[in-house]
């Protein structure tokens, strides 16, 4: 039996070389220390001691003052081993003590060290309060940026629109051809049925206060003026806000993302030629065929209201019509959807030429892009009602 021996020394380096289970003991040392002794081998792998139970040691102790890490016992360590330590880091903070680590192995210093460097994402610095004036000065530098880059944006337009008057604009014309299909023929069907609505609702809200006169006869008048001067109009430009706008922005800011942009300067080609000028050019043809159209539109959804529920024949209200609408009252109206159209396609391109950064921008450069139109169509019609009543119009 002279292999006993042998087989008794294989035996004990098999056990030794089995991997031991992670332990924790917390003791409590002079002066306020609370040690913390680690041993075994930590491993992801292994069931890792909670940190708990040094929590409910340091909320029972009140005069513990800093934690010690004694890890002279530990064998085998990977990660788990600085994750652990890393939590007993927090604790140590939530109660304000220091935590020592001068007894955990060198790599797992660095890696601790490494962590506090650098701060969990998502985490800002609390900034100071700042005083009402200076929230004012912040807002105002904010308009005033905004204010400089729309009229820096604008100039570089009518640059553009200068040198197409010169023939010298360099563009694509069949890609001019393509957004007038968009922003025209395609967006007849949107516009017919949101004017149809507008002229009835404006025709049956107007023809029960004229009932109460029984001057049924002037619903002709009121849907035809307001139809002409505002209305028509004024809607036309919304819808090309949410529908043609929010698209020149997602497609420009597209191209901003994907350095398109950047790469067409460095061609020497301006991108306020190549991109906005087809756009805007565009717009500025189609918004007064589809006033036009959404006018037509508006007074026959009034026709239909007058003569269906108010009694009123065809033939009175179109003389009615004819007679309350003159040239001035059209003119008016393209007038605005020329300025409209204009306001709504430097809108969606500035908007979409400021996106940066990621896909997220160009979702953000769309919504701004609407907003902005609508804004700005509100605004403008304002400014026209004002200078129009002191013109006489």
């Amino acid at each position: 039996m002279q292999k006993g021996p042998a087989l008794e020394s294989s035996d004990a380096e098999a056990m030794s070389s089995k991997p031991r289970h992670p332990t924790l003991v917390v003791e409590r040392g002079a002066a306020g220390v609370l040690i913390l002794r680690l041993g075994g081998d930590w491993s992801v792998s292994s069931a890792l001691p909670a940190t708990a139970s040094v929590e409910e040691e340091i909320a029972g102790e009140p005069a513990v003052t800093r934690l010690a890490i004694d890890a002279s016992a530990i064998g085998a360590w990977g990660s788990a081993l600085p994750v652990f330590l890393r939590g007993v880091q927090h604790i140590a903070d939530r109660y304000h003590l220091a935590l020592d680590t001068e007894g955990a192995p060198v790599g797992v210093r660095k890696l601790l060290a490494l962590a506090a460097a650098v701060p969990p994402r998502g985490a800002a610095l609390s900034a100071p309060e700042r005083g009402f004036l200076a929230r004012v000065g912040e807002r105002a530098l904010h308009v005033h940026d905004e204010v400089l880059g729309f009229l820096t944006f604008l100039g570089e337009t009518i640059v553009a629109f200068g040198a197409l008057l010169r023939g010298r604009a360099r563009y694509r014309r069949a890609e001019l051809a393509l957004i007038i299909q968009e922003a025209g023929p395609r967006a007849l069907p949107i516009v017919s049925l949101i004017s149809f609505l507008v002229g009835l609702i404006l025709a049956f809200v107007g023809a029960i206060q004229l009932a109460r006169f029984g001057a049924q006869i002037y619903i002709a008048d009121l849907v035809g003026l307001a139809m002409a001067r505002e209305m028509g109009a004024i809607m036309t430009g919304i819808i090309m806000a949410g529908r043609t706008g929010a698209a020149f922005a997602a497609q420009l800011g597209t191209m901003q993302v994907n350095q398109e942009i950047d790469a067409f300067r460095t061609l020497g080609i301006a991108p306020a030629e190549f991109l906005v000028l087809p756009r805007v050019l565009a717009l500025v043809l189609m918004m007064p065929v589809l006033t036009i159209y959404s006018i037509l539109v508006g007074i026959a959804g009034g026709l239909i209201v007058s003569v269906g529920l108010f009694d009123l024949t065809l033939v009175q209200y179109w003389e009615e019509t004819v007679a309350s609408l003159t040239l001035t009252q059209f003119a008016v109206g393209l007038t605005k959807s020329v300025v409209f159209g204009v306001l709504v396609a430097v809108a969606g391109c500035r908007e979409g030429m400021r996106a940066a950064g990621s896909a997220a921008a160009v979702g953000d450069a769309a919504t701004a892009a609407v907003v902005t139109g609508i804004v700005s169509i509100v605004v403008a019609d304002g400014i026209f009602a004002v200078v129009l009543n002191a013109l006489g119009f």
